[in-house]
């Protein structure tokens, strides 16, 4: 009788919160885990060493979003603001002499600008930059179009502009009003507030926002005016809306090639949604996948979108097949709920070792070298954050065939 493998230990735990953790980012290049807390802390760890390279007070309350856009970091809280700072590029030279730099002396990275918002509910922005990277170009600067819950009405989106914050679309949703298509008949057919909304752009250039709501449905609107700004939701046009959930909306993610979303919530329901075919074949624009496990509270989803991470209230990481929902593995550490996970990402822009070399390119003040296999492996990164105040970091297999 064939023995079963051990079960899974985080590659990794960091321990520079002291606060349930509430949100997870990666830097697109691998380089910087954000970790930010229920009181507001965020902290910037090196993924070569390790090391903290930032940490500070961002916000009053708990951290909704955080997420580095170019040589910028977005944080946006409950405490009803939205700051963009300016991006700490390197270790601090105390970390670099001693072990761990204790976080009170860590560098606070420049405030650029800030906004008000409206953060009743617990819906973090949606980032759509609009510019490539600025290669160095100080005159190229970046811009980007969010979305965000409504300033008043919490149940219907704005779309703003970065650098202006300038508001493009207001109230978007105030015009459609109609039932939700109810999965399960005798529901209720308000909405709700937004729980999770995502921004994106068809290849064609039209504007999409896709929603999900306190009563479990999801709807996706395209903007029909092109580039001329909106008010009371004109010009939005509903293209479907429907409930696959019994309860609220938790969280939403969408794939990185943009043709699917998944769905979680406090039922047992992974709620899959189509976004590649306005009219698909067998007419369902969303399908019910069910779990064994109710209580999900995070969901992320790697790259490629074969393979997705289920946070679960009981503390555990689920990863499943997004295509069958087959399960690959249960990852155990935390104790409680785990509110976060992010996958690393898998075509890193600036992490990639020269052909032959063997070695990953470094700054010249990076004291840590990293081999062709160590930059592969960190690929392979999916980090987890918990109420338990840890963030854990596992390496996975690849999931091949």
């Amino acid at each position: 009788m064939t023995d079963a493998p051990p079960a899974p230990t985080p590659l990794h735990l960091l321990r520079s919160h002291s606060a349930p953790i509430s949100t997870l980012a990666l830097s697109p290049d691998n380089e910087r885990i954000y970790s930010a807390d229920a009181t507001g802390l965020v902290v910037v760890t090196n993924t070569r060493t390790l090391r903290a390279l930032a940490a500070w007070n961002a916000h009053t309350d708990s951290i909704l979003g955080i997420e580095e856009w170019h040589t910028f970091v977005i944080t946006h809280g409950r405490d009803n603001k939205l700051h963009v700072w300016r991006r700490i590029e390197e270790l601090p030279a105390a970390a670099r002499i001693g072990g761990s730099a204790a976080l009170p002396s860590l560098p606070v990275p420049a405030l650029c600008y800030s906004m008000d918002v409206n953060a009743l509910n617990f819906c973090r922005f949606g980032l759509l930059p609009l510019s490539p990277p600025n290669d160095g170009e100080a005159e190229a600067a970046p811009t980007a179009l969010f979305a965000l819950p409504n300033l008043v009405d919490s149940s219907t989106a704005d779309v703003w502009t970065l650098p202006a914050r300038t508001r493009l679309h207001a109230a978007i949703g105030q015009d459609d009003k109609a039932p939700r298509a109810a999965a399960n008949p005798g529901a209720r057919n308000t909405t709700g507030i937004i729980m999770a909304l995502h921004l994106f752009q068809r290849p064609g250039g039209a504007l999409r926002l896709l929603t999900a709501y306190e009563d479990g449905s999801v709807a996706l609107r395209e903007y029909t005016r092109g580039d001329a700004p909106s008010v009371e939701g004109a010009g939005w046009a509903a293209l479907w809306a429907v409930r696959l959930h019994g309860e609220s909306v938790m969280a939403m993610r969408v794939a990185r090639a943009g043709d699917f979303a998944l769905t979680v919530s406090a039922d047992h329901i992974v709620g899959r949604y189509n976004l590649a075919d306005d009219a698909p074949a067998d007419g369902q624009h969303g399908v019910i996948m069910r779990t064994k496990h109710a209580g999900n509270g995070a969901v992320a989803l790697r790259d490629d979108g074969r393979v997705c991470a289920v946070g679960g209230w009981d503390g555990r990481a689920r990863l499943y097949s997004t295509k069958t929902l087959k399960p690959l593995g249960t990852l155990k550490y935390h104790k409680t709920a785990c509110q976060c996970l992010e996958f690393a990402r898998q075509a890193p822009g600036a992490s990639a070792p020269e052909e032959g070399s063997g070695r990953a390119e470094v700054d010249e003040d990076d004291d840590e070298e990293m081999s062709a296999a160590e930059v592969e492996e960190r690929t392979r990164w999916l980090v987890t954050g918990s109420k338990d105040s840890r963030v854990a970091i596992w390496s996975l297999l690849s999931f091949d065939k």
